[in-house]
């Protein structure tokens, strides 16, 4: 078969070595590994690498997202949380849920640091805010919170050596096999982290008059997800958006009238609709505070209110889970129409969006009518 021994023997490796890159190093080979896991059952650590390069870091189909407030929460729940104490919050917030080990590596990263041991969101805070320095990014921080300091400081070199700042994407590709968990712990971190930092897009003392979860929905009368909460202004009022991003659209539609998506990075992306005008475009960046639109009654709405929609990787969450608290609904504006005894009880959270729905609400063009305001 080779015309010599050596020289069989050297393209044999070469070989090996080039099916050894196409299995751990693109997505295709990770693809395969997936479908043969899936096969035998033993599953196969592909996400990071096939997240890498489809941009689905931060991908929210996994996620726990907080039910409670944490114990130190400011009682005034609508105030600006500046980024470095949200990042503390929400790396808290996942690594209250890892395993001992897991647990155990950030008290070892603390004690590097002659830091208290992480059991709280301000201590959390400071120690990625310390090793910060030693990691980059806040990503090279978070992912050594969850992974140890020698794996993170492995792929942040890697990162450095390739000239590329280390983001959780790029990071991404150099955690060896195993990792997967410290991949979603630090990316579920992260988009916590966006999310606590978020402010508010009108008033504080705004009167919510339909929170988020499962409702009679006040024209359809039937049981839906209200995949938001809406929030009673007069027509005309100034929104503001309520962290920096850009705008993914900025168009109107049969349901959501004239809407507004920004998206915020790492996940996190925020709805506005039933706007009387709008004054952003599509592809525009927008700082925090920033007046982008005019509050209305178009769309499918019963009365002038903003619908203000949190989401995270594609997910609609209740805006006031990072908040500290969930509300309820004070005097509706439209009396509910009570649900028949044969419909089921729903449970409040959600269990996944509606591919048809988003569809819906990703195109440019007016939404079906069965849809509700923003499909999840």
């Amino acid at each position: 078969m080779f015309r010599s021994n050596s020289r069989g023997l050297f393209d044999f490796l070469a070989a090996a070595l080039c099916l050894w890159a196409a299995a751990w190093h693109t997505p295709v080979g990770a693809l395969v590994r997936g479908a043969i896991g899936k096969i035998s059952g033993r599953g196969a650590d592909t996400r990071p690498l096939l997240a890498y390069f489809s941009g689905g870091v931060y991908d929210a189909r996994d996620i726990e997202v907080p039910v409670a407030p944490l114990p130190d929460l400011d009682p005034q729940v609508l105030a600006v949380i500046p980024p470095g104490t949200a990042l503390g919050r929400g790396a808290y917030a996942v690594l209250q849920r890892q395993n001992p080990a897991v647990r155990a590596t950030a008290d070892r990263l603390a004690a590097s640091y002659q830091l208290h041991v992480p059991d709280s969101p301000d201590a959390v805070a400071m120690l990625v805010n310390r090793a910060r320095s030693d990691f980059d990014t806040d990503e090279g921080a978070v992912l050594a919170l969850f992974a140890g300091p020698e794996i993170a400081r492995y792929a942040v070199a890697r990162a450095r050596a390739e000239g590329r700042t280390a983001t959780l994407e790029v990071l991404s590709r150099q955690l060896p096999p195993g990792s997967i968990g410290f991949f979603e712990a630090a990316s579920q971190a992260l988009m916590f982290g966006n999310a606590y930092a978020l402010s508010w897009p009108v008033s504080p003392s705004t009167r919510v008059t339909s929170p988020f979860g499962y409702r009679t929905h006040p024209t359809l009368r039937t049981q839906q997800l209200h995949t938001g909460v809406d929030l009673s202004v007069p027509e005309g009022t100034q929104v503001r958006v309520v962290a920096d991003g850009i705008v993914k659209r900025a168009s109107e539609d049969a349901v959501n009238g004239k809407v507004i998506i920004v998206d915020h990075g790492r996940g996190v992306t925020t709805a506005y609709c039933h706007n009387s005008r709008l004054m952003v475009t599509t592809g525009e960046a927008v700082k925090a505070g920033q007046v982008i639109s005019e509050s209305g009654n178009t769309g499918r709405s019963t009365g002038p209110h903003l619908h203000y929609q949190l989401e995270l990787g594609r997910r609609p969450v209740d805006p006031f889970v990072f908040k500290g608290k969930r509300v309820s609904a004070e005097l509706p504006e439209v009396p509910q129409v009570p649900p028949k005894p044969t419909v089921p009880t729903l449970p409040v959270a959600p269990t996944g969006p509606s591919k048809a729905l988003k569809d819906a609400f990703e195109s440019a063009g007016s939404a079906p009518p069965e849809a509700t305001e923003v499909p999840p």
